[in-house]
């Protein structure tokens, strides 16, 4: 499936890149990050601790272990904060 990555504030930065368009088999989000930790080290370095990210699949939060099955995007962004 191809599938549309976005990613916001500091991940952008790091990655040097808001988004990419990927082809991928990945079942779910835990999958798809695996998948881009192999690719290249700077992933590796942005995901290696996923418990201080959030995800959004198709616009609607979830966790890492959310199906992709029919995913079209996948945000990935640090914690929120209001005030």
């Amino acid at each position: 499936m191809t599938l549309d990555i976005l990613y916001f504030a500091w991940l952008r930065e790091r990655l040097g890149l808001p988004r990419e368009t990927v082809e991928t088999e990945a079942a779910t989000v835990a999958d798809l990050v695996a998948q881009l930790v192999a690719r290249e080290e700077r992933y590796a370095f942005v995901f290696g601790d996923t418990t201080g990210l959030r995800v959004a699949v198709d616009q609607v939060l979830t966790d890492f272990d959310a199906p992709l099955s029919g995913a079209r995007e996948v945000a990935f962004f640090p914690p929120m904060t209001g005030g």
